[in-house]
């Protein structure tokens, strides 16, 4: 964190935007002349403005540009041929542009599926609540869906196509609401009346009565405040929602049940992805941090500190997660290894896909794997993060490849033992490895790796009541960590006025209507900072002007925009194009160098 902390002293250095940066593959070079923004390429003024977003589809057309790119700005939406690395944008020539009254769109997505040269399918969300499905190629707009807005008056935060679909589609709404919408249905002309499917924890399905079948099909009503974003799993059996309550919360979406959860260090949750094997979740949000976690522990597993203001994007590169292959790995045929299926829309990253499919999480060690992603903020940077073995498998033998010098591991000891000492004093040290650690708050503790040592003992921390209520984010130094970390009379049980005799009511924090922050602290929807290792990143680049909103990894390149309206690519190491000889000092934009 020294780096970072040189660099926040707001210098020459830092407030420089680059257009390079370089990583272990190599140099990453920005490309002036692939930028694609409103045709006069003057900066949007983004006051009050909804997020620029960035879709793509691939149309397979044989030319072999069959690449589209949709982007809104404002009150506008444009759709380009994109030409990536190999040639320059023009801005000339949209295939098709459109500007909204008294609405502006906030979100939009392909459907990957039924995606021709000829025709595509472009779903919209709007500020407004209304849903548009367009084909900008055809330049038809066939359907306008809750027109009225009967279903929802609350702006559209996230719409996507069912995986694998042609028909089904999810909206999201700052209501905190998700619909199921069938595109061949109408919405009807009086406001929905619902029947109760399934209640869970903080979580409820409704399904809408009517005669004749309707849209929408079926209402998620999730958390508290706004839902921010979803995303499907690789497979596309489960979906995951980032809430403004600062929940992560994980569906078996065609069984409708809550797989697990997960709560922000402070804050609304804003965005979040899947890796490419559906093994991690990876969400960012207003706490400043990148938190990752697994999907088969249901815990959180490690965060990332690099950026200074709130997380508005994360993604996987599934380009560069990478997979060593050490012995021939067969299925485990187990739900968590979701094996070789067709990956909608993400036909490209099959290869990396595939080969993470095979590794078995029931073997002591899978083959080596590095997992790549990224993470664009409110502060204009860029932050690359490597997951490596050392984070997620602390409690296995060392191999070749844990050499990770950006986390400190002082894991080791029997499992048992220490979730044991952990439940009565949170933050111990477990064992005679905190004793070498040089500064007083160490980079990862075992608490975490132990519990899930111990047979996935979840309820070990989950159920811990000493945690529940400490305060704020108290730890104690190292020193007192040493000590105590045995003392079954922790003086923390006595400022909760021996609670820890409630141990067998097994607190459940979700059944409350609003969960306390300081309840959630140090337990396993939430542990503190010096309980799970602290990522750096790789690299930490002030990449725009304005806030960056969009984070794409294809395969030649990386896509970044900001609210400024100006997309960026990104050509990834080798992959310059044919124009970088060309004079490119006449760069139409200033503003994004």
């Amino acid at each position: 964190m020294s780096k970072m902390a040189a660099e926040g002293g707001g210098g020459k250095e830092m407030n420089e935007i680059k257009s390079q940066f370089s990583t272990r593959e190599g140099a990453y070079k920005l490309l002036t002349h692939s930028e694609y923004s409103r045709p006069n390429r003057v900066p949007f003024n983004s006051q009050g403005s909804n997020p620029v977003r960035v879709s793509f589809v691939n149309v397979n057309d044989q030319s072999g540009n069959g690449d589209r790119i949709c982007f809104n700005v404002g009150r506008e939406l444009y759709f380009y041929i994109y030409k990536g690395v190999r040639k320059a944008a023009d801005l000339s020539k949209p295939i098709d542009k459109r500007i909204y009254k008294g609405t502006q769109p906030t979100c939009h997505d392909f459907n990957h599926l039924t995606a021709t040269a000829e025709s595509v399918s472009l779903l919209v969300g709007f500020s407004a609540g209304q849903v548009q499905l367009i084909d900008p190629i055809k330049k038809e707009t066939s359907k306008l869906f809750n027109e009225e807005r009967l279903i929802d008056k609350s702006r559209v935060t996230c719409v996507k196509w069912v995986p694998g679909s042609e028909s089904l589609f999810l909206v999201a709404h700052s209501s905190g609401n998700i619909y199921l919408y069938n595109v061949e249905h109408t919405c009807g002309t009086t406001a929905p009346h619902y029947q109760l499917l399934k209640q869970g924890e903080n979580y409820a399905v409704h399904t809408c009565k009517s005669k004749s079948t309707r849209n929408p099909l079926l209402k998620w009503t999730v958390g508290e405040g706004a839902l921010n974003e979803f995303a499907f799993s690789p497979d596309g059996k489960f979906l995951a929602c980032v809430s403004q309550d600062g929940f992560l919360r994980v569906f078996n979406f065609d069984a409708v049940e809550l797989h697990g959860t997960m709560k922000s260090y402070f804050g609304g949750l804003l965005c979040v992805c899947w890796s490419p094997d559906g093994k991690y979740i990876v969400a960012g949000g207003e706490d400043d941090l990148v938190t990752v976690w697994s999907f088969t522990e249901c815990r959180v597993i490690a965060r990332g500190h690099g950026h200074k203001s709130w997380v508005s994007v994360v993604a996987f590169d599934h380009y560069t997660t990478s997979v060593e292959e050490s012995d021939p790995m067969e299925f485990s045929g187990s739900d968590e290894d979701f094996q070789d299926q067709i990956h909608f829309g993400r036909d490209r990253a099959n290869s990396t896909q595939s080969r993470l499919s095979k590794r078995n999480s029931t073997d002591s060690r899978p083959a080596s794997v590095t997992y790549r992603f990224g993470s664009v903020g409110q502060d204009t940077q860029l932050c690359l993060w490597d997951l490596t073995e050392d984070i997620l498998f602390p409690h296995l033998p060392l191999s070749r490849t844990r050499t990770h010098t950006n986390v400190m591991n002082t894991g080791g000891g029997t499992g048992a033992a220490v979730v044991i000492a952990a439940t009565t004093a949170t933050n111990s040290g477990g064992n005679a490895a905190g004793d070498s650690l040089p500064a007083p708050l160490p980079r990862s503790n075992s608490l975490p790796h132990s519990a899930a040592g111990a047979s996935n003992s979840k309820s070990g921390v989950t159920d811990n009541p000493v945690a529940t209520g400490v305060s704020k984010f108290a730890t104690l130094s190292l020193h007192d960590r040493k000590d105590r970390h045995t003392d079954k009379d922790h003086k923390r049980n006595h400022s909760m006025g021996h609670i820890s005799s409630k141990s067998s009511d097994k607190l459940n924090l979700l059944t409350k209507t609003k969960t306390d922050p300081a309840k959630t602290l140090g337990t396993q929807l939430c542990p503190r900072m010096t309980d799970v290792p602290l990522l750096e990143p790789l690299i930490c680049k002030k990449i725009a002007h304005e806030r960056l909103t969009v984070l794409i990894f294809l395969e030649d390149c990386i896509v970044t925009a900001c609210q400024e309206g100006f997309i960026c690519t990104w050509a990834r190491p080798g992959k310059v194009g044919l124009l970088t000889s060309q004079n490119q000092a006449n760069s139409p934009s200033g503003t994004v160098v």
